[in-house]
């Protein structure tokens, strides 16, 4: 059910599927999903970063939670189990499970809507890494990419997590998406106009920073 609503949300077609149970690989009621997808788009339409430039404007648009990312800490934190799994917690206004398994916010159709109406210089999926492996990926050599972490909307789990691990903020920034999911560059120019794009796609899109001369990387202020 899941894999077919995500392909709803993202508009594409599942194509193929089987289940192999493997009998004497897998234990009895345990199995592994794995999948890919392919796509194709024009040479001239690739999102390379190549014309972005010192004054653009980092967009980004909010995740709905810690998405698959950084659960080898996740674990160590919470110690999962099946009886904390369940427990209710004020802070985040519902069960640990259901806090940490929301499904990962798909971004295809604003993106979409995006690229009808504007230019898109850059673009980074926050996954894996957070901020500081995630957005150099979208940089070229002397230009670095300045962060206003108060522009960003507060999920309470990573405020939580981070409380309970006494988890330095840098580190947070460099496992967790911090409630970023996808940060797209833009022209100054361009800015509202991307963001009444995206917003007519259904989300919520913040300005949380711009490009600037430097050394290529990323600076939380």
């Amino acid at each position: 059910a899941g894999v077919a609503e995500g392909c709803v949300q993202s508009g594409c077609a599942l194509i193929g599927g089987e289940t192999a149970e493997m009998p004497g690989f897998y234990p009895v009621d345990e199995y592994d999903l794995a999948g890919f997808c392919v796509g194709m788009v024009d040479r001239e339409k690739i999102i390379d970063g190549s014309n972005l430039k010192a004054g653009d404007v980092l967009i980004g648009l909010p995740s709905s939670g810690v998405h698959s990312n950084g659960f080898s800490l996740v674990r160590k934190l919470f110690a999962i189990d099946e009886e904390n799994i369940k427990l209710y917690v004020p802070e985040l206004g519902a069960t640990l499970g259901e806090t940490l398994l929301t499904p990962t916010k798909l971004y295809v159709k604003p993106v979409l809507a995006l690229l009808d109406r504007c230019e898109v210089k850059a673009i980074s999926h926050i996954t894996g890494g957070g901020f500081f492996e995630n957005i150099p990926r979208m940089l070229k050599s002397g230009l670095t990419a300045k962060v206003e972490i108060a522009s960003i909307p507060k999920l309470p789990i990573f405020d939580l997590m981070q409380k309970k691990g006494d988890i330095p903020t840098r580190e947070m920034y460099n496992t967790f998406n911090m409630g970023i999911g996808m940060i797209v560059a833009v022209d100054p120019a361009d800015a509202e106009k991307a963001m009444e794009a995206m917003r007519a796609a259904g989300d919520t899109p913040y300005i949380i920073g711009s490009i600037e001369a430097g050394e290529k990387g990323v600076t939380l202020c």
